[in-house]
């Protein structure tokens, strides 16, 4: 897959707790991505952060917290990523979706088939 150079960067922020149908909704957000064949998705795990209701989610050595802070990211064509928002629209009930123009400046792999 050839991703122009300019690009769309869709940012999800989500809890780790979150779920959907029986899995973790960040899992499920990757793979719905994955089958609508978006070009890739990230998944990184916040070690501290709050949202709407100003609750503290931290990751402190003596207190793990259960739901700390994830953000999915993808980047692709702003067509292609429209496609996932229904699915977004459904299953993201708490949390933040933004999307902004990136400059794609490299996307390959020596080892893609």
């Amino acid at each position: 897959m050839k991703l122009p150079e300019e690009g769309w960067l869709l940012r999800i922020f989500i809890g780790e707790s979150d779920s959907y149908k029986g899995g973790a909704l960040y899992e499920q957000i990757v793979l719905k991505a994955r089958e609508l064949h978006l070009a890739g998705a990230t998944v990184t795990r916040g070690i501290l952060g709050f949202g709407v209701t100003s609750r503290l989610h931290s990751a402190k050595l003596l207190r793990l917290s259960e739901d700390l802070p994830i953000v999915v990211e993808i980047v692709d064509t702003e067509e292609n990523l429209g496609k996932l928002m229904p699915f977004l629209d459904e299953t993201v009930t708490d949390g933040l979706i933004t999307m902004e123009k990136v400059k794609v400046v490299k996307y390959k792999s020596d080892k893609a088939k």
